[in-house]
This record gives C-alpha cells, sequence and structure tokens, in this order.
C-alpha cells in the first residue's frame, strides 16, 4: 500500500534533519528516510565526539565550489549566529576552541537529540533503517520503491551526502539519482584528507612520525591557490594534522606542496648574520627552532653534515638548506582517500541547482542539500554551517 506525504527526505544527517525539521513545522507532511541503523554517525563522531558545528567566521570565501557565488543566498540566509539561537532555547552549552570554531561542551549527542526535537516539533514521520531501492516521477509526483514499501511524495529532498568515512555508511546514491535525472556532476574526490608520498621517496622522513608543528603550506596559482597556517603532523605515510586536511582540498594529481616549515624564520638570513659568533654545530644550532630528530633529516636531506659547524659552512650551503626549511617542495603521491576524507569535494553541479531553493532547475520538486552538492567547506566547523544553511533553504521552499 503506497503512502502520501508533502516532501520525502532521503538522509536523516545534519542537512537532511534540519529541512525536514523546517518544512515539518511549516505544516508540511514530512517523511524522512534513511538507510542506517544509527542516527547522523557523522555528527557524533565529528569534533572527537563533541561536534564542531560551525564557525563564528564562516563566509562564502571558506568553501570550495566551481561556482564560487552559490553558496552566498543560503549562508547569507542562516547564518552561525541563526544555529546559536537555536542552541539557546535546547540550552545546549558549546565553546570555542580555535579561530571562531565551536564545539558541544558536552556531546555530539546534544545536537543530534536536539535535531530530533526539533523534527518531532513539524511531525516528521521516520522510515530507519529503510533502504530506497528506486526513485521515479509519476508526472509532478515522486514515488519511492522501499523496502518498507511504496512512498509517493509531491517534494523530494536528496541529503545522502558524498562518499567520504563509508564505514558509517556514506554511499553514491545522490549522485546516482542526480544522473538518472540528467544532472550533471563535477567530479567527487576525497578533501580533508591526509596526504601521502611514494614509500621510498618518504622512507627518510617515516622516521619523523608523531613530529607535529605549525607551518604554512601552499598549492597552486591563482583562484585555484590555497595557503593555510596551520599546524602539521609526520605520519609513517606522509603528512596530516589540519594544514594538510586544508591544503588536500586545494591539492590536485601531479602537484607539489610548499612548506615553510618556520613561518617566522628566516633561516639563511639568520644563520648568515650571526654564523661568525655561532659556535656550534649545525645540528645542535637547528634545534632552537626544530625538534631534534627532524632537525637531522631536514639536514640530511639537504646534503648537510649533521656536525659541520656553522661557522664553516658557506654561504651558498646555508641558503640551500634555508630554503629547504622555509621553501621545502614536495610532491604528494596520493592521498589516503573516502576512507579517511572527512568530507567529500565536488558533487552535484550548483549550474543545475537554484541557489534560493536547492532545486533542480530541470526537474521540479527535486532538491539537492548539504554535501552531495558541490559546496565544500574549510575544515572547523564550515561544512556543518553549509548543512544548516542549505536544509533551511530547502526546508523552506519545499
Amino acid at each position: 500500500m503506497s503512502q502520501q506525504f508533502d516532501v520525502a527526505v532521503i538522509g536523516a544527517g545534519a542537512a537532511g534533519m534540519m529541512a525536514a525539521a523546517v518544512a515539518g513545522q511549516r505544516g508540511k507532511k514530512v517523511v524522512l528516510i534513511d538507510h542506517a541503523s544509527k542516527l547522523a554517525e557523522k555528527i557524533r563522531i565529528s569534533g572527537g565526539g563533541r561536534c564542531n558545528f560551525t564557525n563564528l567566521n564562516t563566509t562564502p570565501q571558506n568553501f570550495l565550489s566551481q561556482n564560487p557565488h552559490f553558496a552566498k543566498s543560503a549562508l547569507s540566509r542562516y547564518m552561525p549566529q541563526d544555529f546559536l539561537a537555536l542552541m539557546k532555547r535546547y540550552r545546549i552549552a558549546y565553546t570555542e576552541k580555535h579561530r571562531g570554531q565551536l564545539f558541544c561542551e558536552r556531546s555530539a549527542e546534544d545536537i543530534i537529540d536536539m535535531l530530533k526535537a526539533e523534527c518531532a516539533s513539524g511531525n516528521v514521520h521516520w522510515r530507519m533503517p529503510c533502504k530506497v531501492e528506486s526513485v521515479g516521477k509519476v508526472g509532478e509526483v515522486f514515488r519511492l520503491e522501499t523496502d518498507q514499501g511504496e512512498i509517493m511524495a509531491d517534494r523530494l529532498v536528496i541529503a545522502t551526502g558524498g562518499l567520504s568515512i563509508p564505514k558509517i555508511g556514506a554511499t553514491d546514491f545522490a549522485f546516482r539519482l542526480a544522473t538518472q535525472f540528467g544532472l550533471k556532476l563535477v567530479e567527487p574526490r576525497a578533501a580533508l584528507v591526509p596526504l601521502t608520498f611514494d614509500e621510498q621517496a618518504w622512507q627518510s622522513f617515516a622516521e619523523m612520525s608523531g613530529i607535529s608543528l605549525e607551518v604554512e603550506v601552499t598549492t597552486g596559482e591563482k583562484k585555484q591557490r590555497g595557503h593555510f597556517r596551520e599546524d602539521m603532523l609526520f605520519t609513517h605515510r606522509g603528512v596530516s594534522g589540519p594544514a594538510v586536511l586544508q591544503i588536500s582540498s586545494y591539492w590536485k594529481e601531479g602537484a607539489a606542496l610548499t612548506l615553510n616549515l618556520l613561518p617566522d624564520v628566516d633561516v639563511a638570513e639568520e644563520l648568515i648574520r650571526d654564523k661568525g659568533t655561532i659556535k656550534k654545530n649545525i645540528s645542535n644550532h637547528l634545534t632552537q627552532w626544530l625538534p631534534a630528530r627532524l632537525a637531522d633529516g631536514l639536514l640530511l636531506a639537504n646534503e648537510c653534515k649533521l656536525d659541520a659547524r656553522v661557522a664553516d659552512m658557506t654561504d651558498k650551503q646555508l641558503r640551500r638548506l634555508g630554503d629547504g626549511i622555509n621553501r621545502w617542495s614536495l610532491s604528494p603521491n596520493g592521498s589516503e582517500g573516502y576512507r579517511k576524507a572527512e568530507v567529500t569535494l565536488g558533487g552535484v553541479d550548483t549550474k543545475e541547482l537554484s541557489q534560493q531553493t536547492m532545486m533542480a532547475n530541470a526537474v521540479p520538486g527535486l532538491h539537492f542539500i548539504g554535501e552531495a552538492v558541490d559546496v565544500t567547506g574549510w575544515l572547523g566547523g564550515y561544512n556543518f554551517q553549509w548543512a544548516w544553511a542549505s536544509g533551511m533553504a530547502a526546508g523552506l521552499a519545499v
């Protein structure tokens, strides 16, 4: 027996619950469908279990898209302060950690419980776990065949996310459905992800595993250029940490990264200026700025003897060493992929969608929101803010 709804939302994550709650509270009869048995795992694991739910400094410039203007409308109509007002109603305590990043003081479960309560306020019907086996359109109505029977809906909102972290249920459902309805995709790829290097080339630096320091990292050119100053972590396979996760969204295969391991020190200038008064060998001298293991590794990589006295080194040698530290060029051979990626870059092409309603221009009633769309935020709460904003935009439009 078929069940009739005004709105069906597929995907009960951040964006999906927001859209369902808003539509339901507007008086629409809404069904929220998800194939997972556990609700909102991506919210639950975010921020070490405390959910980095937004960033106070959110602007459209914090997002990547083939159309950088697309996100402006939704982001301007639902801002971090709006989400904080919602949290205040539920008395959820939060804390600011770093550069505007906001986290739950207690647990990410507070956010999940709040969104469930908002859905309850809108009398949202749940189907979970429920697998959608096919989607079609009969006239103006969408027909969903599910393992719990047929669902008919006047409007359909796709909030199933991207491909990142398949172990918690990520699938390509949104992309397959977009293709089925003739919508173009921007090729998806893993983003906010650790980068890896050729095993043999990285061998000498694998010993640096566990070392962390603040760096500047750059890649790309002109409008495609990414530049961040954040912490970086050496791993057995490459580099990770916030700096690398950020730059991974801008990095393309075959491109190099430029690392400045000492952003506040012009190494060559310091060494050349003071070498007449430096009695130490170069290895000991670098430890004033760098961990000893890293200093020695960089010296060997730049063909410097560890026991060479600074005073005996030529200006040319010191400049080469300085470049190796302040302008270290590295070429990753790949990334850790979707299993470690926090988000998916690319997705449904924004040219196919209305920036006010998130509806597909060529398919009336079909909306795509959240990570399924070619809008990808920086690390630090921006992707959740896009989920809230795009979910709100669709929820008000359906």
